[in-house]
């Protein structure tokens, strides 16, 4: 249980927050003066500390050494009593189970903050911090801090607040100072060997006169000034973007990133379906980003084609959505509502058209340099050939130009021994004349489908996309809209609104008869348990008794209790709901007493 760190914004794994002690301290930042070391019971027996709220009191402990054996660490490891006051317990990213970290099932007790151990043998090593991070982060409640002393740097704190680290301590690079090391967010330097300081960030200026002692305060204020950053791009939803050019830095730090896209369970579970920041997808690995592979995942395992049209594959724009582009908009003068749209793009894979406005699909923006690389036209293709063995068409046109595109598509034809039509010639481009004309007389003989069909099937689709396969069928069967696209109401047989499609995120809003209908269907549900009151804004973690693990932050959520019936949208996942003590689990929008 933790009184004294909640946390207040979230960005994947990193985290704002605060301790909450009589002088706050803000996550990810320092906390050298806010520690008191009870001090190790290597050394000798202690007693337990009075402890105030005017610091974080790290218990008796026992540190353990990275490679430390196994059974070692068990036979020594502590138990850590409950206190009345802010404290922090000492862990091994080996061996973490082993030192009094509460049941999940258990949050009133534990303690406000973890500090592991071993956290430095693992500096250096990518694979090895990530396994450390993850271990120890899945160990300790979701509300506690997670702290690694004795390895912050200004160049590869990002990083580790981004995997999950929650706190440090500024020892890493006062010791560096002191051996004439100059330290900023891109490198390291020797004094002796810098004929200017490249980030002066102390009143000396001058590199001869420019000492050791001023080397330190140089250090920390470079460590607190990169955490500044950190916390500014949590705030905005932006650490990744960041952090892809920031792990450039150092080789082990780019291992370490790419390690981490590799903990596909760690990173999806914290990772919000929607956020507000654009997505900039400027560097290769962008593609392993958890936004764009469950995406993919999703739009190839849960989106089904409804129309019986023919499938046009079109180039993606620069302008999103994709229809209210220039390039697009002669498209589908020329398809006038007699094929199914899909546009491929890097780094998304494919977009139906139903799914332009669901994020990320309008929410990135990439490099355009006309030449696509092999992992760009590798992942592109996989992705279409899952989604064109899922989805059946009559036949197939693609309205693609030579650059990657047509690459890929000759790609997956092959593959799957497909007969594709291409509506542009080789060297020419979509938005010619004669292409536009090509793919015009294409479709001729082709019936339209109607406005009722699109968006009905968009509802769906979306549906589909957020709950499961099959999800838009089970929900929405005898069904009416009304308003216009984007901004799609979903009404039943009798006109009641049962939902709505919220145009800048591409998801759907439920109503109260609409949560009611969803609770009803054979729709998989994601359910908040509440415990026996009323909620009016926001329901606190507190009081939720249990939540669906499936459960993502940005999800629409029935929230149930004794009390109450409503529908909102998780501002936590699932299984923090269950295990913090602080913080909002749920915003809800509609609610009934009962």
């Amino acid at each position: 249980m933790t009184d004294y760190f909640e946390i207040h914004a979230r960005d994947g794994a990193a985290r704002l927050g605060e301790l909450r002690l009589s002088e706050s301290v803000r996550t990810p930042g320092l906390v050298d003066d806010v520690l008191s070391d009870a001090g190790s019971l290597w050394a000798a027996e202690r007693e337990l500390p009075k402890g105030d709220e005017s610091a974080l009191t790290v218990l008796p402990h026992r540190g353990f050494p990275g490679g430390t054996d196994e059974e070692v660490q068990q036979s020594f490891a502590v138990e850590y009593p409950d206190v009345e006051f802010p404290s922090a317990a000492v862990v091994s990213s080996e061996s973490a189970e082993f030192h009094g970290i509460p049941e999940p099932d258990d949050p009133e007790t534990g303690a406000d903050a973890y500090i592991v151990s071993d956290a430095r043998s693992a500096i250096g090593h990518g694979a090895a911090l990530v396994e450390a991070v993850v271990s120890v982060r899945e160990a300790i409640p979701a509300d506690t801090a997670l702290i690694f002393s004795g390895v912050a740097t200004p160049r590869n704190v990002a990083l580790l607040a981004y995997a999950g680290v929650d706190a440090f301590d500024a020892s890493r690079a006062i010791i560096k100072g002191t051996q004439g090391k100059y330290l900023t967010s891109e490198a390291e330097y020797f004094l002796e060997d810098l004929e200017e300081l490249p980030s002066p960030l102390s009143e000396e200026t001058d590199p001869e006169a420019f000492d050791r002692e001023d080397c330190v305060e140089h250090n920390v204020a470079a460590l607190e000034a990169e955490l500044s950053i950190v916390r500014q791009r949590v705030r905005d939803g932006r650490l990744r973007d960041y952090i892809e050019g920031q792990a450039r830095h150092d080789q082990w730090l780019t291992a370490a990133m790419r390690e981490l896209d590799d903990q596909w369970s760690y990173l999806e579970e914290r990772t919000p379906i929607l956020r507000e920041a654009d997505l900039d997808a400027s560097t290769s690995d962008a593609i392993r980003r958890v936004e764009i592979q469950r995406f993919a995942d999703r739009v190839t395992s849960r989106y089904r084609n409804r129309f019986k049209n023919p499938l046009v594959l079109t180039p993606c724009s620069a302008k999103k959505p994709y229809s209210e582009s220039q390039s697009h908009g002669q498209f589908h003068d020329a398809i006038q509502w007699r094929a199914h749209q899909v546009s491929m793009t890097s780094p998304i894979g494919v977009v139906p058209q139903e799914l332009e406005t669901t994020y990320p699909a309008q929410h990135y923006d990439s490099v355009v340099t006309g030449r696509w690389s092999e992992d760009e036209k590798q992942f592109v293709a996989t992705v279409l050939e899952r989604y064109l063995e899922r989805n059946q068409y009559p036949r197939i046109v693609a309205h693609v130009p030579d650059e990657g595109y047509r690459d890929i598509v000759e790609r997956v034809e092959e593959s799957l021994d497909l007969n594709v039509t291409y509506t542009v010639a080789k060297g020419a481009h979509p938005t010619d004349e004669e292409s536009i004309a090509a793919l015009s007389s294409e479709l001729s003989g082709e019936l339209k489908y109607s406005k009722r069909e699109r968006e009905h099937n968009t509802v769906r689709a979306i549906a589909d996309y957020l709950l499961g396969d099959g999800a838009g069928d089970k929900l929405f069967t005898d069904i009416q809209t009304t308003s216009r696209y984007p901004k799609i109401q979903v009404r039943d047989s009798e006109e009641t609104q049962l939902a709505t499609m919220v145009r800048q995120y591409g998801t759907l809003s439920f109503t109260l008869e609409g949560a009611k209908q969803w609770v009803e269907s054979d729709a998989p549900v994601k359910r908040v348990k509440i415990d026996n009151f009323v909620p009016h804004g926001s329901v606190l973690a507190p009081g939720i008794v249990d939540a669906d693990e499936n459960i993502r932050v940005g999800d629409e959520v029935i929230v149930e209790g004794p009390k109450a019936f409503g529908v909102g949208r998780a501002e936590m996942f699932g299984t923090e709901m269950v295990e913090s003590t602080r913080g909002i689990g749920a915003e809800i929008r509609h609610v009934e007493e009962r």
